[in-house]
C-alpha cells in the first residue's frame, strides 16, 4: 500500500468525482482510477460506488475514510516533527489559506496578533479551498483559512475538527466605471443587454456562496458566462479591465473602490455576507500551535 493511494481516496471523498480528482492530484484519469482499484484491492472491498453521481463512499469507505485521515495526519506531523528537529524550528506555525485570504486579510491579521504576542515563525501555503482543507486533513498544516458560508460545506467532520471566526468580509458585485462614470455592467441586466460575467470556477466556495445568492435572489439577473478561474485577484484584473461583473471580496477591493476603478454594480440586496475562519484538529498540536490557538480564541469576534 503507498501515502499516494490514500490520499488519492481523500480526495475522491471530496470531490466526488474521477477527473476533478486526477487533476488536483497531477495525474491522468487512468493512472488515477488505476490507484483507487489497487486501494480497494489491498483493502479487500469496494470503497466508492460508481453507480452515483457525484461518486459516494460505500460503508466499507465510510469506515476507512477516518482511518485513512488519521494516519496520513499522524504520517505528516511525524515527518515535521523530525524535520522541526533537524531544523531547529519547533516554533512554527504552518497555515493553509485560500488565494485571496492570503493576500489580503492574512498579513494584517497576522500582524495584529503579533502586537500582542511578538513576531511569530510563520509558514504560510497559498491554494484552492479545496487543497487546503486535503493539506488541513493530511497534516500538512497546523491551522486551514478560508471564507466561510451557510451554503458552502467545508468537508470537515466537527467530531474531529473545530473552527473559529477571525473576521468577516462581503463579497460585492462591482465592475469598471462607463464613460459618464457609471457601473458599466449593471445589475440585473436584462434579456436584450445581458451583463458580462466574470465567474469563479465551481472548485471555488466563494463562487458556491455567488451560485447560491443568484439562485435565490427575487430578481434574476441576466447574465452571460464570459470568462471562469478559480483566483478572486483574476477576476478583479479583469473586472478593472472593463471585461465584466464579478463578486470579489471587499477586503481585497478597498483601493479600487475609494479610488473609483471599481464600482458597486448594484444595491445591498446582491451583497453576500461571509465569514472568515480559521480550522484546526481537535488532536492536540505541538506547543507553539496550541499557543496560538489560545490566542487566537482571545481575539476571535464576540459574536463567534
Amino acid at each position: 500500500m503507498e501515502i499516494k493511494w490514500l490520499m488519492d481516496f481523500l480526495s475522491l471523498a471530496d470531490t466526488g468525482n474521477f477527473s476533478r480528482s486526477a487533476e488536483s492530484r497531477a495525474t491522468t484519469q487512468p493512472a488515477f482510477s488505476r490507484r483507487i482499484k489497487a486501494l480497494e484491492e489491498w483493502v479487500g472491498a469496494p470503497l466508492f460506488d460508481r453507480g452515483k453521481q457525484p461518486i459516494t463512499l460505500t460503508p466499507a469507505g465510510e469506515r476507512f475514510h477516518p482511518v485513512a485521515e488519521g494516519v496520513l495526519r499522524r504520517l505528516f506531523q511525524a515527518r515535521d516533527e523530525i524535520r522541526q528537529i533537524g531544523q531547529s524550528s519547533e516554533n512554527t506555525i504552518s497555515f493553509s489559506s485560500t488565494h485571496s485570504l492570503s493576500l489580503t486579510f492574512f498579513p494584517d491579521w497576522i500582524r495584529h496578533i503579533e502586537e500582542r504576542v511578538g513576531v511569530l515563525l510563520i509558514r504560510l501555503d497559498s491554494n484552492q479551498v479545496g487543497s487546503c482543507v486535503q493539506s488541513l486533513l493530511r497534516g500538512e498544516c497546523h491551522f486551514m483559512m478560508c471564507h466561510t458560508h451557510p451554503s458552502v460545506d467545508i468537508p470537515l467532520p466537527e467530531d474531529r475538527y473545530q473552527s473559529v471566526k477571525v473576521g468577516e468580509d462581503r463579497l460585492l458585485p462591482v465592475s469598471a466605471p462607463d464613460e459618464q462614470g457609471r457601473p458599466s455592467q449593471p445589475l440585473p441586466g436584462s434579456a436584450a443587454a445581458p451583463l458580462s460575467y466574470l465567474a469563479y470556477a465551481e472548485t471555488s466556495a466563494i463562487g458556491r456562496a455567488v451560485d447560491f445568492m443568484l439562485a435565490h435572489h427575487p430578481a434574476r439577473p441576466a447574465m452571460k458566462r464570459v470568462f471562469e478561474t478559480h483566483l478572486a485577484a483574476v477576476l478583479k484584473t479583469m473586472a478593472r479591465d472593463g471585461r465584466g461583473l464579478a463578486w470579489l471580496p471587499e477586503n481585497q477591493i478597498l483601493a479600487e473602490l475609494e479610488a473609483g476603478t471599481l464600482l458597486l454594480s448594484g444595491d445591498p440586496s446582491w451583497y453576500i455576507p461571509v465569514d472568515i475562519r480559521v480550522f484546526r484538529p481537535r488532536e492536540p498540536l505541538p506547543h507553539a500551535a496550541e499557543a496560538f490557538w489560545s490566542v487566537i480564541g482571545d481575539t476571535a469576534p464576540a459574536s463567534d
